[in-house]
């Protein structure tokens, strides 16, 4: 493991995953389908660069995240018709989130969840936004890309854990409204 500060290690993990994410929103947004090749890449990144710049233990407990999260996605998929997709890379963004911060992540999923639902929503509505991607099969289904909530929650995440300063800026904001 190299000896760097636990921003850096994110920092590192985000570089690596940015282009992953990319492909997984488009993708999702193109044909509604998460590549498997996507999920195991992601999955990759955290087994091997994780294990170059997470501490062993920790890198080694996060791996229940995924069995967690890929558990709890069985059942969504088969209670409320989650994408087996979405399922998939929830599971291996997993390993890159600390347990301790689900109060962070939690609040932002459903940020970008809605979000994203309704300016994909709002986007498809419009013709020429539609023209410039004519086979995106996601402007004529019912369902919705997921996915796109997902990297947004992940990358935003990841970007908040590399960039310290932006999270304390962000929770000064909230609490601020909350007053």
């Amino acid at each position: 493991m190299l000896n760097i500060s636990a921003e850096q290690a994110y920092l590192v993990l985000l570089l690596f995953v940015l282009p992953i994410c990319a492909w997984v929103a488009w993708s999702d947004l193109k044909t509604m389908k998460i590549p498997n090749r996507a999920v195991l890449a992601l999955m990759a990144v955290f087994f091997f660069v994780g294990l170059v710049v997470v501490p062993l233990e920790p890198w080694a407990w996060r791996w229940l995240n995924f069995a967690v999260v890929l558990a709890l996605g069985f059942v969504l998929n088969a209670v409320a018709h989650v994408g087996a997709g979405d399922v998939k890379f929830a599971a291996a963004a997993a390993p890159f989130v600390s347990v301790s911060h689900l109060g962070l992540v939690l609040p932002l999923f459903a940020a970008f969840l809605l979000g994203a639902f309704f300016a994909h929503r709002l986007l498809r509505a419009i013709p020429a936004v539609r023209a410039m991607a004519p086979d995106w099969v996601s402007w004529t289904r019912k369902d919705f890309p997921m996915g796109l909530a997902l990297v947004g929650t992940f990358v935003t995440y990841m970007v908040l854990m590399a960039f310290p300063a932006t999270l304390t800026a962000l929770q000064g904001a909230l609490a601020s409204i909350r007053m």
